[in-house]
């Protein structure tokens, strides 16, 4: 019966898609064990943990590539007490990771989801590196963001992608979704090496390390590879994996809404070839679809403004799909308000993610009163949350302005832009830039007395001159002074500006994608405003609501417990399989 159209209208009549029982029913395109929605971190590392316990599966995705955001990504991921890091020598422990991640997240997330991220963090990287050519390399240095906390790290405990040959993909390389920051043509770099590119014209580690990347290039070229990283990598690796264990991923087949029977999850409705069609789950349906950053409704909704969909990095197609269809069959969500925010500079075409540039010495922010308002080199979405917490009609905070000088702008990269180099007309005339030969020149561009900018420059000097940011405590943490430049003393995250031309950068509230989403409990199953759970129903990553809370632990923190999650929501269902649903 089911394998006709009238066959599932007579199901759809019985158990009914939500709010559309009376509707021409979609044919149906095929039943699963598992239906997962999104091709992401969560919704691959989901995918294969269910194929790899013996159940059938089926990916399915909105855009026309695989890897959402996590392909675009620098594919930093924290897991505390992984096997990369415990074979590195890191000295983590259980206890150590539980109290700092108490300390990080505090009351906003219930322990015991706390504790199934720490427990199911290391066996779920095995697991992937055990059925997929995935590898990884610890991130050496990368400080917890909060290391002085108790638990917290100072030389961290984040992973990347070790490097990955395309080749490995065949055809499906086409389609894997491009990432945010092109690697340079002939060079092989890791995440971890941007912090000493930036460094090339001022440091002797930082020229080695150009060195070793073109090295890694050439070697790629040499045989025939077509090499992968950071997030390229991961999205490859988990892909490669799914084309081993057989799980079809079906691209530009967006969800619709999630179709219910009898009380539980059975199923989604996608669009598939351009029109509707019903894919049936016997057990289970885990939403893995990314968060709402853009859609501008969503966000008028629900987050500060202003706000702006051009202003994040996510992929293009979250629109908060997986999200509203768990909302319509009663799903509670939580943190929709928040973002894993970060400062960006609204560059034409896409923002730039101001993560080094707003850390290396010689430059400080200012509010629109001209004043420094937060400690330059902190966590990124401390400053935002800053910005946001201190923005008023009075004293505005948004845009906030990066000031530097002619001597920063000779001696680091910024963005792909390489020392002494201009930055582009467009960016000028896009008013993402200004440049001017005084300070109240400066001033006078971007709207903030002039006096106020003197008199905030001079103090931030002094300051430097100092090597005391006793204003704002910035180099304070160790994890101020990763992306910093060694060779300046007595503190590496502060020097003067004193070269003419000073330049200002327009800085507003980006970020990488939003954090709330549908409310899950410790085993990735979905909510319901009373706490109950919905049958049938899981969901990871961006689409649920962050474990992280309102905080950051460290880089990595969003594709580490998305991936967790997605490898807890397939335990679940393969661990507590029941007698189908329906006749299937």
């Amino acid at each position: 019966m089911l394998g006709t159209a009238a066959g599932a209208g007579a199901v759809f009549a019985a158990g009914g898609l939500t709010g559309t029982a009376d509707a021409a029913a979609p044919p149906l395109l095929g039943t699963y064990d598992v239906v997962v929605i999104g091709s992401g971190a969560a919704g691959m590392t989901a995918a294969l943990t269910a194929a790899k316990r013996g159940l059938s599966c089926v990916v399915v995705e909105k855009a026309p590539t695989f890897g959402g955001s996590s392909a675009r990504s620098g594919a930093g991921i924290w897991l505390p007490n992984n096997s990369v890091i415990k074979a590195a020598g890191v000295p983590d422990t259980p206890a150590k990771a539980a109290q700092y991640l108490a300390a990080v997240v505090g009351d906003d997330v219930p322990a015991d989801r706390q504790k199934a991220f720490l427990d199911h963090g290391p066996a779920m990287l095995s697991f992937v590196m055990a059925n997929s050519p995935l590898r990884f390399r610890w991130m050496e240095g990368y400080s917890d963001y909060y290391p002085e906390l108790p638990g917290g790290l100072s030389n961290g405990r984040s992973i990347e992608p070790d490097q990955l040959d395309g080749n490995l993909l065949g055809d499906e390389l086409a389609r894997l979704n491009p990432s945010y920051l092109s690697t340079p043509a002939g060079m092989v770099v890791f995440g971890a090496d941007y912090k000493w590119l930036a460094l090339t014209a001022v440091s002797a580690k930082g020229l080695a390390v150009a060195t070793e990347c073109l090295a890694r290039g050439t070697k790629a070229a040499l045989l025939g590879q077509k090499p992968l990283t950071m997030g390229q990598a991961l999205a490859g690796g988990l892909r490669a994996g799914l084309l081993a264990a057989g799980v079809p991923v079906w691209l530009n087949t967006p969800l619709t809404e999630l179709y219910m029977e009898g009380g539980a999850v059975a199923g989604a409705v996608v669009t598939r070839d351009g029109a509707p069609g019903l894919v049936r789950a016997r057990r289970g349906v885990i939403v893995g679809s990314g968060g709402f950053e853009h859609n501008a409704a969503m966000r008028a909704r629900y987050q500060e403004q202003p706000v702006g969909t051009e202003w994040t990095l996510g992929a293009k197609e979250n629109t908060g799909d997986g999200i509203r269809a768990g909302q319509q069959v009663g799903a509670a969500t939580d943190l929709l308000d928040d973002a894993w925010w970060g400062p960006v500079i609204p560059t034409p075409g896409q923002p730039w993610f101001c993560l080094v540039e707003r850390t290396l010495p010689g430059g400080l922010l200012v509010n629109a009163a001209g004043a420094r308002f937060v400690n330059e080199a902190g966590p990124y979405s401390d400053v935002v949350h800053t910005m946001y917490e201190r923005d008023t009609p009075s004293a505005a905070h948004i845009p906030a302005w990066l000031i530097v000088d002619q001597n920063y702008r000779n001696r680091y990269l910024f963005k792909d832009i390489a020392p002494t180099f201009p930055f582009p007309d467009e960016w000028y005339d896009a008013g993402a830039v200004h440049k001017t030969w005084t300070l109240d020149a400066l001033a006078t561009a971007i709207g903030v007395p002039a006096a106020a900018l003197r008199a905030t420059v001079d103090r931030f000097n002094s300051l430097a001159r100092r090597g005391e940011d006793t204003d704002f405590g910035r180099g304070d943490s160790a994890y101020d002074h990763y992306f910093t430049d060694p060779s300046v003393r007595p503190n590496s995250c502060l020097a003067p500006l004193w070269l003419p031309p000073y330049y200002a950068l327009r800085v507003v509230p980006g970020d990488l994608g939003t954090k709330g989403g549908l409310l899950t409990d410790a085993r990735a199953r979905v909510l319901r405003p009373d706490g109950s759970v919905i049958p049938g129903l899981y969901a990871a990553g961006n689409a649920s609501a962050a474990v992280m809370g309102r905080s950051y632990a460290g880089a990595g923190s969003t594709i580490g417990p998305a991936m967790t999650f997605g490898y807890v929501a397939a335990l679940d269902i393969a661990d507590n399989l029941q007698a189908p649903r329906g006749p299937f």
